[in-house]
């Protein structure tokens, strides 16, 4: 491909004060295409010899290096892409050069995005952020590299790595679905340009492996829930439990953080922490009893998890952390004791729920059988798109 870049005396035009502009003329398989150096020069000071300004033309060494400059860097430029291999016209070249993409590094937008998360108070997807972040960091050695430089031969190149280092399915997915939102952010901050965008080739969503189904039969629901025991910590877990199937599948994290000021005319309203959709369902009496339970006139929160004392993002997040992995192992004993067939978490109640609805014949547009996987946020949709009553009735075939 022959490419050059040479300064032309545009004759062709002639300005009002007798000037003609100085233009630059990029010729690729000899097609010229013109970029105006926003310069015009009268014929008395251009020699068309020499193909340059006279030495008497005003402001002549500013002109001259004007020109020099920026052939060099057109040339430059051809010289880069002629390295990387990369395919260029003379329209593309120009919009290179006079549009240049701004500079930052895959370390440096990480690490920006990371810190604005914890600002933001999201800490557990700023977590996330980092855990991806050292992940690439132990894969290529350094991230002091360009959103240019990954291309589809580089993903695959760290999937081969994550592969051999043992890492399962769901966890390469979610690594790569992290690093695609960065690349994305990229592109919107004009990092990278959007034609080099990776993923439009490399298919993220072939990285996925289906999880056993997690729920329970009704049966089974109503021995946990109609379980007693003399253990406190026991006893919570088995309520949280009941507590999120018969609302809607709450997960841990919404349970925790849930207030008494979130109970509006008999029904449950809050925001999900992981997608901000707000959720209004109707209290159910089971549910209603179990807040009354734990009802303490000291403690603004509904379930005895947080407290007023857990006043920063953080000492919340290690508060629940540390309490489900309490409820989750007395729900895991309770599911061998009672004999069912699956391991028993706070998130089985959370399937258990849509699974319930789903066999009672309540429509699927209404109640999605995948609630929490992939399409967790679609559900969400559903679920608040609805009016009041028909989720009421729906919830009625929980027992």
């Amino acid at each position: 491909m022959n490419t050059s870049v040479s300064v032309v005396y545009y004759t062709s035009k002639t300005l009002k004060n007798g000037n003609h502009p100085l233009m630059l003329r990029v010729t690729q398989n000899r097609k010229p295409k013109y970029v105006s150096l926003g310069i015009n020069i009268h014929p008395n000071f251009w020699d068309t010899k020499k193909n340059k300004p006279k030495t008497n033309c005003p402001n002549y060494m500013a002109i001259q290096r004007l020109i020099t400059d920026k052939i060099k860097e057109y040339t430059d430029n051809i010289v880069d892409l002629q390295i990387e291999k990369k395919d260029f016209t003379s329209k593309s070249l120009i919009d290179k050069v006079n549009n240049p993409t701004k500079r930052k590094t895959v370390g440096e937008l990480f690490q920006e995005q990371i810190q604005r998360l914890y600002n933001a108070d999201r800490i557990s997807y700023a977590l996330s952020h980092k855990f991806v972040y050292k992940n690439l960091l132990k894969f290529n050695g350094h991230l002091d590299i360009y959103f240019s430089d990954i291309d589809v031969q580089w993903l695959q190149k760290y999937e081969d790595w994550q592969r051999k280092n043992g890492s399962a399915e769901n966890s390469i997915g979610i690594r790569f679905r992290t690093l695609r939102a960065v690349y994305n952010i990229a592109i919107k901050k004009k990092y990278v340009k959007a034609d080099l965008y990776p993923f439009k080739d490399y298919n993220v969503s072939k990285l996925h492996e289906d999880t056993p189904k997690r729920a329970i039969v009704k049966d089974n629901v109503k021995k946990i829930v109609s379980t007693s025991t003399n253990n406190a910590y026991k006893e919570l877990a088995i309520d949280l439990f009941t507590f999120s199937y018969f609302m809607g599948g709450i997960n841990f994290t919404d349970m925790a953080r849930i207030k008494y000021d979130n109970i509006i005319d008999g029904r449950l309203a809050y925001k999900r922490k992981k997608t901000k959709k707000l959720i209004q369902l109707p209290l159910q009496p089971k549910a209603m009893e179990i807040i009354n339970k734990y009802k303490s006139p000291s403690n603004p929160y509904i379930f005895p998890i947080l407290s007023t004392f857990h006043k920063t993002e953080q000492q919340k997040i290690n508060r629940i952390h540390k309490v489900i992995g309490k409820v989750n192992k007395h729900l895991k004993a309770l599911g061998v004791e009672l004999d069912l067939d699956k391991k028993l978490t706070t998130y089985v109640a959370r399937h258990s729920f849509s699974t319930t609805l789903k066999r009672s014949g309540v429509s699927t547009s209404l109640i999605c059988e995948a609630l929490g996987h992939s399409s967790e946020k679609v559900t969400q949709i559903y679920l608040d798109s609805f009016e009041n009553d028909q989720i009421d009735e729906a919830m009625s075939n929980l027992l």
